[in-house]
């Protein structure tokens, strides 16, 4: 299998300041169970930006990154083991400046953990839990907004093995500190899982933490070349009933070419969030991971143009795979015969819409179909995101995932919605 080596050689590049940004010279739904109590990882779509390298951006790279629709950012964060110490008064203007901007969560990640147990340079998830809690005051009070990803790709592709324990003792040593956050926990093998550690040993993992408040999280490179591989990871976490997020992909890689199109497509369908790498600045060979040229929001690269048109504005094509998703049902509860119809909604004007249908902007707007499938179809849903309220037949489904069959129709065979958003990128898909 072959090795992720992005960070390598970027961070190599870093400490010889030679890094900069790439100039014109990255069920049908996991349970959600485990997400902060206002948002859930389902809906979160957003983009990692490397702090840590370069603090001077911050206000400029995350107001660029929220100006594309994104409701949530990965910030690569140091506890000073390898790089410069990100202190508690710079998280918590991270936090902050974060909030101001509108984003539904946030996720911090110590970054000094990456490749442990085969890159000698990197601190151990012990190590980086003695961080958490030297800047744990600031943190306190956020839980509805900061998930913390205790340490990047914690292992490399040696000692892998030693993740499951290495990763039960982090959770618990948090935990035991008082942390009430979601504790988000990378996959070994530098975050691809390609021995399947996480995935094979996640129950375990998942039931050590008392607080049952806990997302697995993996990295899909080029070990996730085809739709095949994709859907079949997820559908494991799926059949577990354990929550899944991907929080770095790219749309090539020195270690193969990512499926980048059914990452976000399968993504979407059962209900996983997802974070693209990166904003800007990777060096050493991997400029082309930039979404941006020169931190400018208004310039992006190729992966950039089509992360914001495609992975944060809903549009795109559907993978091709090799067999129909069979995943298990969502959170809302799915009826065992014929859904019973509601009373037809008697305010607003309802204008009559086609399916498949897509709508991004902010506004309030009715809107009704006919065209719902009513037998078990997993593939036909309503997804939302950025939305004040989504109500169909007077039920809210604002911000979630929901397969159509899921949603009973009105007494004269029509589903009546209501969307409102206050935000330009506000975004509902019926597909």
């Amino acid at each position: 299998m072959k090795r992720l080596n992005r960070f390598l050689t970027l961070l190599t590049a870093v400490l010889l300041f030679t890094v900069g940004c790439s100039l014109s010279t990255p069920s049908a739904e996991v349970s959600s169970r485990a997400a902060p109590r206002s948002v859930s990882t389902g809906t979160l779509r957003g983009i990692n930006h490397a702090h840590t390298w370069y603090k001077d951006r911050l206000e400029s790279a995350l107001t660029g990154i929220r100006s594309w629709g994104a409701n949530s950012v990965r910030v690569v964060l140091s506890n000073g083991y390898r790089w410069t110490k990100d202190d508690a008064a710079s998280v918590a203007t991270i936090i902050e400046t974060a909030k101001g901007l509108g984003f539904s969560a946030i996720m911090l990640e110590v970054h000094d953990t990456t490749g442990y147990g085969e890159d000698g340079a990197a601190c151990s998830l012990a190590q980086a839990v003695s961080y958490w809690r030297e800047i744990q005051a600031v943190l306190t009070g956020e839980e509805d907004f900061v998930l913390l990803n205790i340490g990047n790709e914690p292992y490399g592709n040696n000692n892998y093995q030693n993740w499951v324990q290495d990763t039960i003792d982090a959770v618990q040593a948090l935990r035991n500190a008082g942390f009430q956050h979601t504790i988000v926990v990378d996959a070994p093998n530098w975050g691809q899982d390609w021995s399947f550690t996480m995935r094979d040993n996640a129950p375990q993992v998942y039931a050590a933490d008392p607080q049952q408040n806990l997302v697995f999280s993996v990295h899909m490179y080029g070990v996730y070349d085809t739709a095949q591989e994709v859907q079949d990871y997820f559908q494991a976490f799926a059949d577990m009933g354990l929550p899944l997020i991907v929080g770095e992909f790219g749309y090539m890689h020195s270690d193969g070419d990512p499926n980048e199109e059914a990452i976000v497509s399968y993504a979407r369908q059962y209900g996983i969030g997802y974070w693209g790498w990166s904003w800007c600045g990777n060096g050493g060979g991997v400029e082309y991971l930039d979404m941006v040229y020169n931190w400018d929001p208004a310039d992006p690269t190729s992966w950039g143009e089509w992360f914001r048109t495609t992975a944060l504005s809903g549009g795109g094509s559907s993978p091709t795979p090799t067999s129909t998703p069979t995943p298990t049902p969502t959170p809302t509860s799915t009826p065992t015969s014929s859904p019973t119809p509601t009373a037809t909604p008697g305010s607003g004007e309802y204008t009559e819409i086609s399916l498949p249908f897509t709508y991004d902007g902010a506004g309030e707007y009715y809107w009704k179909t006919n065209g719902f499938s009513t037998t078990t179809n997993w593939s036909r849903y309503v997804n939302s995101w950025n939305l004040d309220l989504l109500e169909i037949n007077g039920s809210d489904y604002t911000n979630v995932w929901v397969a159509q069959h899921q949603i009973p129709a009105a007494a004269d065979g029509y589903w009546y919605i209501h969307y409102r958003s206050s935000v330009p990128w506000g975004h509902v898909e019926i597909r």
